[in-house]
């Protein structure tokens, strides 16, 4: 089976980890994770490493993801989700322009409360392990970015909104948060992934309404870090020496895409294959002044080896 990402379009009810159990029995895998939980009653995109392609699983949660969203005011639930217990039930007495106002108002940082049923951890135990003990935490908030919000429609008591969001921000508890404000609670009615970084939704497969994986369907390592890191092309002699985990130096490298020190690129063969995940160690524009003054320094030390 080819190494690298499948996008899966979740469907309402399975957890995150009922679908990486169908993908490895699809596949007949157990080198399978994802990228971002989904909640159970959430749909949408999923990001599925396969072999190899989770060790890329890491980068793919630090980007941003945007949701569809229907946020019901006026009930307040122990998840902030349709999927709770009412907690508290208030008439809806806020006008359409109350309710864009406030909705725009968290759009950039702001400190977020996790939702104590999440899969967040406490010492090891997720939250929602603990709070079905009745073991209740209170999480320090979390400064998360809102990064774009658009109103879609408003028909009380429910609103349709799509929301760009960072990494850790729960949109359950940004519907918590709109609730509070208004004075009339809300909860997440619907909500639908629907991409993550630069990857749709579209074209995303149902792994539940099959029964084989087409290969085709994966994304490959290659074509997966070309759109989260800088390329650097090394020279033939210099691809066994970084599989070796040895730092690349300036006669190692053939072409390169501009990087910074500290950052993290793509090193590539001549023949476009993956070898590994670095760590700038000079910035890019100081390769041209070692080369002319033929100093060969190290400027890529090897973070991960794709052998």
């Amino acid at each position: 089976m080819k190494n690298g990402i499948l996008k899966v379009n979740k469907p309402s009810g399975p957890t995150s980890h009922d679908v990486v159990d169908r993908v490895r029995k699809l596949t007949h895998l157990r080198r399978v994770g994802h990228a971002g939980t989904l909640d159970p009653f959430a749909k949408g995109l999923l990001l599925i490493g396969i072999g190899k392609g989770t060790r890329l699983l890491e980068y793919l949660l630090h980007q941003p993801k945007t949701y569809e969203v229907v946020m019901r005011l006026g009930i307040v639930t122990d998840t902030f989700d349709r999927e709770g217990k009412v907690m508290e039930e208030h008439p809806v007495k806020v006008t359409n322009e109350e309710i864009r106002k406030t909705m725009e108002s968290f759009i950039g940082e702001y400190e977020q409360v996790p939702p104590m049923y999440s899969s967040k951890r406490y010492k090891g135990v997720k939250l929602y392990e603990l709070a079905r003990r009745g073991k209740i935490i209170n999480m320090p908030p979390k400064r998360v970015k809102i990064h774009s919000l658009k109103i879609e429609k408003i028909d009380l008591p429910y609103v349709r909104f799509t929301v760009n969001v960072s990494e850790g921000t729960y949109v359950r508890a940004l519907c918590r948060d709109v609730g509070m404000k208004l004075g009339c609670g809300a909860i997440a009615q619907e909500l639908t992934r629907i991409s993550i970084g630069s990857f749709s939704v579209e074209e995303a497969i149902d792994v539940y309404e099959l029964e084989e994986i087409n290969e085709d369907k994966i994304i490959s390592l290659q074509e997966i870090t070309a759109t989260l890191f800088p390329k650097v092309t090394v020279v033939e002699e210099a691809a066994e020496k970084i599989l070796n985990g040895q730092k690349l130096k300036v006669n190692d490298v053939k072409d390169f895409e501009e990087f910074k020190k500290g950052e993290l690129v793509r090193v590539v063969d001549e023949n476009e294959k993956l070898l590994a995940i670095a760590v700038g160690e000079r910035n890019s524009s100081f390769i041209f002044t070692l080369a002319n003054q033929r100093r060969n320094e190290a400027i890529l030390r090897p973070k991960k080896v794709f052998n």
